[in-house]
């Protein structure tokens, strides 16, 4: 009978220890609205999951365990796990991005005095001779070398524009790797533990696994939602990848 019952006691015990605790929350801009597609990451597991339309989220994990939110456009941020937020509800607020603002030139108003209007608003001649000036040397061709990247500069790759006939593509697999490779940041791949030469193998391998970029590499344009729709091919693809062995 004793053996018996430390039995059900090893059992019952055996089952807490191994249940699975699961972290659920709410993400939310600044300015109270929801935040989809969110990648939430368990720095411990190196689980990732997307929050869903309104917002929510739902990662297993643990207290003590560190979560990373990462979003385009937004700051991303870490939480530590407290036993708290196993037993209710997370609630993390996103914050943009800052973004330089445009300078506004502010210009003098009219006083009504013909002698300081007309100094206020009449250049001087050394300046119009300057003006002139430029304008003649910027109306000449410059030698094409001077605009050129330099090496291991990454450059946005611009269209011919309009022509008659077969269109091309403006872009090629190669233009859209580097692109991905600028706009999303060598720390987007390095945290999901990719190594920074093997970043762009990576991107192609993302490729073959069927990504849609047909309108991409036509127009050789890449949208907000063509990056998220990345995003999310990354995290189906990350888990099979490997990345090639280098040879020693």
């Amino acid at each position: 009978m004793k053996i018996k019952l430390f039995f059900i006691l090893f059992t019952v015990f055996f089952i807490n220890l191994s249940a699975q605790e699961y972290i659920f929350g709410k993400i939310t801009s600044e300015d109270h609205h929801e935040l989809p597609d969110v990648t939430v990451i368990n720095i411990r597991t190196d689980e990732r999951v997307l929050s869903n339309r309104d917002g929510h989220f739902m990662v297993s994990g643990r207290a003590g365990d560190e979560l990373r939110f990462i979003k385009t456009g937004y700051e991303r941020i870490n939480k530590k796990v407290t036993r708290e937020n196993i037993s209710s509800s997370i609630n993390v607020t996103l914050v943009r991005t800052a973004e330089l603002i445009a300078e506004v030139e502010i210009k003098k108003n009219l006083t009504g005095d013909l002698k300081i209007d007309s100094k206020n608003l009449n250049a001087p001649k050394k300046v119009e001779k300057l003006k002139s000036d430029l304008a003649v040397y910027l109306s000449q061709k410059s030698d094409p070398r001077i605009m050129a990247a330099r090496p291991g500069e990454f450059v946005q790759p611009k269209g011919q524009g309009f022509s008659i006939g077969k269109v091309k593509d403006q872009w090629d697999d190669l233009d859209l790797a580097n692109y991905l490779a600028y706009a999303l940041g060598e720390k987007y791949f390095t945290d999901l533990k990719i190594d920074k030469t093997f970043i762009q193998h990576f991107i192609y391998y993302v490729f073959a696994g069927g990504f849609e970029r047909r309108n991409i590499l036509k127009y050789g344009f890449c949208s907000d939602a063509d990056l998220m729709r990345f995003q999310r091919a990354v995290l189906v693809r990350i888990s099979s990848y490997r990345a090639p062995q280098t040879q020693k």
